[in-house]
């Protein structure tokens, strides 16, 4: 059992993705949320996040005592040595960063620690603007506790760089550590904490300022970000010329390690959590420090337009959607998670519905969290043959095996009109098959 006892506030994707990483290798971890559905579900052991390994884990981890979940913030902070703050920081209607949460947690927390005479550090976890972390919670932190950071408590952030689908292993092997640290003595204690979870495994630790750490984080996500807009600007270029194949031409340009192959697939655009929330902030603090970022904002054009584009090749085939039944096949925003947040889908089906279509949905796990966002505005079917049934046109938005199982058969004899628009290219190796049995319309790739 480790020495180490932690808090975590937050318990959302991030923090409760590392509440359990950290008490697998041992740690006490106390989790804290004012959400008390939430806490209820997680105090049974039920994961209100479909992500491996938290789920299967966290009933266990409950049951030996390992983890704990509880509303009293001041018994969280009072019986751990490091409180991690992972709250989430959804964007504004102009794109900022909600620091809401933020303030709210970092108060919580100082005005617990000015009754705590033992040392105590603060991990900020939660993605912030650069400057965030010295100008907003350092001042917050010392004002509410009445002690001075660096000397009876301490400040660092650390990004997280969690993948979804692989939340845990992303924590426990990650590929590097940042450590945007106040001072010294605060860096010590979270790099000491770190390496006795990692042990011989350690990866590279940074340690720098929290600007540099804030900087990494959101520079680690526009990049991320640029390479699928810029992959799907290849896509366009495909689609337009004869025998074109943007796989085989990304395929190419990944071998060149100054390349590489990661996040290199042209799609429907990229969605989820962060990246399109973070290109969003980024491009806010560029414009509050007085600089155009004109790269940034084209990238996050090319994703939009990426959605119109797909409405576009419906519309060639279809002409008039008014009254026209289209089936969507994926609502998550990537396979292997019901995250529907900033999911291209649920956009292409806003953008669907403005035009009249009459819209089936179905994905494998996102249909509960669509239906909060989409309401009535859709059919939901119960599974990928119903979903296409009497359709005229399926779009395919999220690659799950479940559809790759389908068939063209499947497609011809349940569709009125087998129009298929495959923006994943998940038939590709079937390409011949669904050619010739319905019309098959894979984006990124020109006609033969």
């Amino acid at each position: 059992m480790s020495k180490w006892k932690i808090s975590i506030f937050g318990l959302g994707y991030v923090g409760l993705s590392h509440a359990v990483a950290y008490a697998l290798k041992g740690v006490k971890v106390i989790g804290f949320d004012i959400d008390e559905k939430k806490l209820e579900s997680i105090r049974k052991g039920i994961s209100p996040i479909k992500e491996p390994g938290v789920a299967e884990n966290l009933g266990n981890l409950i049951k030996d005592g390992v983890l704990k979940i509880t509303r009293d913030h001041k018994n969280a902070v009072l019986s751990t040595n490091i409180t991690f703050i992972s709250v989430n920081t959804p964007p504004l209607p102009n794109g900022d960063a909600n620091l809401s949460q933020i303030k709210s947690a970092t108060s919580m927390v100082g005005k617990v620690l000015r009754d705590k005479s033992e040392y105590h550090l603060v991990v900020v976890n939660s993605t912030i603007p650069p400057k965030t972390t010295e100008d907003l919670v350092k001042p917050l932190l010392e004002k509410t506790s009445g002690k001075k950071i660096g000397e009876e408590i301490g400040l660092c952030f650390m990004p997280e760089f969690l993948r979804e689908g692989c939340a845990i292993q992303d924590i426990l092997k990650p590929w590097r550590i940042v450590i945007g640290e106040i001072d010294k003595k605060s860096g010590d204690l979270l790099e000491h904490f770190l390496s006795d979870i990692h042990g011989d495994e350690m990866p590279p630790v940074i340690r720098t300022t929290p600007v540099n750490a804030e900087l990494i984080k959101y520079g680690s996500n526009t990049f991320l970000a640029t390479r699928v807009s810029f992959i799907n600007s290849i896509a366009r270029i495909c689609e337009l010329l004869p025998n074109a194949d943007v796989d085989v031409v990304a395929y190419g340009m990944g071998l060149d390690p100054r390349i590489g192959l990661q996040y290199f697939s042209a799609g429907p655009g990229f969605g989820g959590s962060c990246l399109p929330k973070d290109i969003k902030a980024l491009i806010k603090t560029c414009e509050k420090l007085g600089y155009d970022p004109l790269l940034f904002k084209a990238v996050d054009e090319v994703n939009n337009q990426q959605i119109k584009h797909i409405i576009d090749v419906v519309e060639q085939k279809l002409g008039d959607l008014k009254d026209k039944n289209v089936a969507v096949l994926g609502l998550a925003f990537k396979s292997g998670t019901d995250d529907i947040r900033d999911s291209q889908a649920i956009k292409i089906i806003k953008y669907l519905v403005e035009k009249k279509a009459e819209v089936k949905v179905y994905d494998p796990q996102a249909v509960e969290n669509a239906k909060t966002v989409l309401k009535d505005l859709v059919k939901y079917s119960t599974s990928s043959h119903e979903c296409i049934k009497n359709c005229d046109v399926a779009i395919i938005v999220t690659d799950w095996n479940e559809f790759k199982e389908l068939k063209a058969e499947d497609y011809r004899k349940l569709m009125k009109n087998p129009i298929i628009v495959d923006t994943r290219r998940i038939y590709r190796k079937k390409f011949n098959e669904f050619n010739e049995k319905t019309t098959y319309i894979p984006i990124g790739i020109g006609k033969k």
